[in-house]
């Protein structure tokens, strides 16, 4: 048998949590799961192995590219490399139990092997929330103010909810005789803000072999600006005469209507008729969300509207709504805008052993906290107590706990405030509740 060490690595594009990294991680899919919530919905899983007939096909040729998809035994299976097509096959399969419209969030981690590079891995998390069982506009409207509330709820003011409508494209494409172009033109504007209008004119010219006359329709349909209303009154008359572009138009205008009634400012949403979603499903209103300052990052939310997608499993009608917030990519984003704390502990006090033969004072000392809602650390060990400081610092605790012989029998404790050095004594009484108190006040300073 072999001695030599095998090397500790990680495989290119996936990658471990350290607490710093996971303890923000986590905070933002309870702030995700806390507004999904607010708005009544209720959370599923489903498998990460899928039977690969059910994933294939269902996003586009580079999803099915990038899939990992390998056979088991007699099955060909294949990792979920999104949540959405999981959800139309589970909603096709439960339908009869679950109840329409069905309300649903979910949070996991997904697949795709593409070329890892800054904010984007080949294992990441999702968290996504959806509306199926009606075509209403105001899961729409819902929609777009879920987003809202999320991104807020996370701390950003400043960001772009971009809006479309894939009837206000398909349509405009069925105008200019390319609709059986569809998935190659979309997929090019798609890359519009990447690569510019110029070489986008070139792909579709390449990959659809129309004339100049039908891509400069589309083109100019993709550099349409102004304020939401100027750009709906634009769209009126490349829509005219097409009554899915006509429609797309109208559900534009509604969901601007009610959001902008309910507060939302062009600040934060603004029809751009640039945006395709490369995914081919999408058939209705789609969303991508930016950061204001980091504008080429990319988007953190996104989604829209998928009518016909469970159609693919069942004979019953599913239209569907709904977003998904990229947890990987937006954390990136945060750690280059330096809004991540850099903190190891969840617990922000920590109770030091200065005495060894109190060890049952001070677990009931940190029992009696935890109840009244402080998390607390105990340090396991009686060393040095600059060494339990350090270790205090290190992990990014903001108050310590000392009490030694002396202090038990006076019936206090000095808590130690480690970011200026300042130390407060502190009654010891019945379950520790002035101590709790005290800490409650500091720590929402």
């Amino acid at each position: 048998m072999s001695n030599q060490l095998i090397q500790p690595r990680t495989l290119s594009g996936f990658r471990d949590f350290l607490p710093e990294m996971m303890i923000p991680r986590e905070k933002l899919m309870e702030t995700a799961r806390k507004v999904y919530r607010s708005y009544g919905f209720v959370p599923i899983d489903t498998p990460t192995l899928e039977l690969s007939e059910i994933l294939c096909g269902k996003g586009s040729e580079e999803t099915d590219r990038q899939m990992y998809r390998f056979q088991h035994g007699k099955r060909d299976v294949a990792m979920r490399f999104d949540l959405t097509v999981p959800l139309a096959r589970f909603v096709a399969q439960h339908h009869n139990e679950l109840g329409m419209p069905f309300k649903r969030y979910h949070i996991g981690n997904v697949w795709r092997g593409e070329r890892p590079q800054a904010g984007r891995f080949r294992e990441f998390a999702q968290c996504d929330f959806d509306t199926i069982g009606t075509n209403s506009i105001a899961s729409d409207i819902e929609t777009v103010l879920v987003i809202n509330d999320l991104i807020r709820a996370i701390g950003f003011e400043q960001f772009k909810i971009r809006l479309n409508n894939r009837k206000v494209l398909n349509g405009i494409l069925e105008k200019a005789n390319l609709a059986e172009h569809s998935v190659a033109v979309l997929r090019a504007l798609d890359k519009l803000p990447k690569i510019g209008p110029e070489k986008v004119r070139l792909e579709m010219l390449e990959t659809t072999g129309a004339p100049d006359s039908s891509i400069d329709q589309i083109l100019m349909l993709s550099q349409i600006s102004g304020t939401n209303r100027e750009i709906i009154q634009q769209l009126g008359t490349l829509c005219e005469g097409n009554e899915l572009a006509e429609q797309g138009r109208e559900q534009l205008s509604e969901v601007i209507d009610a959001t902008q009634a309910l507060g939302l400012t062009e600040q934060n949403l603004e029809i751009d008729v640039s945006i395709a979603r490369g995914l081919d499903y999408y058939t209705g209103t789609i969303v991508e969300t930016f950061l204001t300052d980091l504008p080429s990052f990319g988007s953190i939310c996104s989604g829209g509207r998928y009518d016909s997608l469970a159609q693919l499993y069942t004979k019953q009608q599913l239209p569907g709504i709904g977003a998904s917030l990229g947890l990987d990519r937006l954390l990136a984003a945060m750690q280059q805008l330096d809004l991540i704390p850099n903190t190891k502990t969840t617990a922000e006090v920590m109770i030091v052993q200065f005495d060894k033969s109190k060890l049952s004072e001070y677990l009931k000392l940190a029992a009696d906290l935890r109840r009244q809602g402080i998390a607390v650390e105990l340090y396991p060990e009686s060393k040095k107590l600059n060494q339990q400081f350090k270790y205090a610092d290190r992990r990014g605790a903001r108050a310590v706990i000392i009490a030694g012989t002396d202090e038990f029998a006076s019936g206090v404790v000095q808590v130690k405030w480690l970011a200026d050095g300042t130390q407060t004594e502190l009654p010891l009484a019945e379950n520790s509740n002035e101590i709790a108190e005290w800490l409650k006040t500091r720590l929402t300073d």
